[in-house]
Parts: structure tokens; C-alpha cells; sequence
């Protein structure tokens, strides 16, 4: 893989330790709603997808729908500042992208305003150029269009690119773009789950990240 001049970022299991709180997030909305609840491996495989989706699931009303992701997301918000942290190594691994001088965006399935949240919480707010949350597309994850859209708001194109994150949904979506990936392997899914998307690389730690796309230090 050539060093890309653009370096997209997944969020959630890629940038920050949230998994154990989204699961819970949605165990509570299973039991307040009296739904049935879905296993921690059904969760963690929807993961990277938007809450809409999953719970869409169960009914196609959307006014039910909306009930439940504002049970969700005052569950996840009430604990988020005190159970979210960034990943060891990831914070120096993003700054030393962007001080190599790669731009640097955010593509999420979390809503926009929680991604920034996300980010000012490991202090990387400023280092995003750009930052493309589900609501941001019409067509999320894994679609292309969220990788594509962080494109056209950077001027970029796709081989110029290569998207970077945890999950399946992530890899496809980069793939689907045109634009190179990288599994990370940090978060909840085995190194098996993305290498059947055959991305560019799958990597254990971010300083294998930095190797790959060509930057020295900082992991």
C-alpha cells in the first residue's frame, strides 16, 4: 500500500474503548422497553452500524424506534465521560499521522455531536479535519457513501485514502469507496472477521498502524 495522503478513522473499538458501554447501552434499552435481549456477540456484530438499524430490527415503527435510541442514547450519555477512554498508543499514533502531515477525518456510525464528544473526550477534537456521522449520509455503514462524503469535504479522492477501523461494516465501507483499509485488531472482533473483508492490512498494535501507512514514532 502506497502512504496515503488521507487517513480515515473509525471511532468506537478503533479510537475509543466504548464497547463494554455500548453493550450495556443496549441491554438497558432491552429491559426497559421489555424486549428480547440479544446475546453480547449479536451486539458487538452490529456494532458499526446505526442504533436505527439495529433496532429496526425489531419493528418497523418509527416512532417506537425513536423511544428506544433516546433510551439508548441517555443511558450511553450519562455514562460515557466516566467509562470511555482512548485506546493505549492511539492517541500519539493519530497525532503522529496528522504531525507527518496526512488529514486526518472521523467516519462513525455514532451520531455527529457524540463523535465530537467522543473525541474532546481524548483530546483529539482538533486534530479532525473533518468528522461524518450517520447522521451526516443517508445511506450509513457499511454503504460507501460515509467514507466518500469525508472524501468530498476533505477534496480528496479515494486512492489518495485509506479508511482505518475495527469492525467488518468498516472494511466493507472503505472497500466499497475505492479507498485502501487497515483492520485493527484492538477491538472486539478476531483477526479472521476482517481479513475476510481482505483488506490492505489487519494490526495488532498502532505502531504497526504507523509502519504501514508510512509515519515514524509517536506508538
Amino acid at each position: 500500500m502506497h502512504p496515503p495522503s488521507i487517513v480515515l478513522f473509525d471511532l468506537d473499538g478503533t479510537l475509543i474503548d466504548s464497547i463494554d458501554l455500548i453493550v450495556d447501552s443496549y441491554l438497558h434499552v432491552f429491559t426497559t422497553h421489555r424486549l428480547p435481549p440479544l446475546t453480547r456477540a449479536q451486539i458487538v456484530e452490529g456494532i458499526g452500524t446505526p442504533l436505527w438499524t439495529v433496532f429496526g430490527e425489531f419493528t418497523s415503527d418509527r416512532a417506537t424506534i425513536d423511544a428506544w435510541i433516546a433510551t439508548y442514547r441517555e443511558y450511553n450519555l450519562a455514562h460515557h465521560d466516566t467509562r470511555v477512554v482512548a485506546f493505549p498508543g492511539v492517541v500519539d499514533m493519530v497525532r503522529a499521522i496528522a504531525s507527518a502531515g496526512r488529514r486526518l477525518g472521523l467516519v462513525t456510525s455514532k451520531n455527529h455531536a457524540g463523535a465530537l464528544r467522543g473525541l474532546e473526550l481524548i483530546g483529539l477534537r482538533s486534530v479532525f479535519e473533518v468528522v461524518v456521522g450517520a447522521d451526516d449520509v443517508t445511506h450509513p455503514k457499511p454503504h460507501p457513501e460515509p467514507v466518500l462524503r469525508a472524501l468530498e469535504l476533505l477534496g480528496g479522492v479515494p486512492g489518495e485514502a485509506v479508511y482505518i477501523g475495527d469492525s467488518h461494516h468498516d472494511l466493507a465501507c472503505g472497500n466499497a469507496a475505492g479507498a485502501a483499509t487497515i483492520g485493527v485488531t484492538w477491538g472486539p472482533l478476531p483477526r479472521e472477521r476482517l481479513l475476510a473483508e481482505r483488506p490492505a492490512a489487519v494490526c495488532e498494535t498502532p505502531a504497526e498502524v504507523l509502519r504501514v501507512v508510512g509515519v515514524s514514532g509517536g506508538a
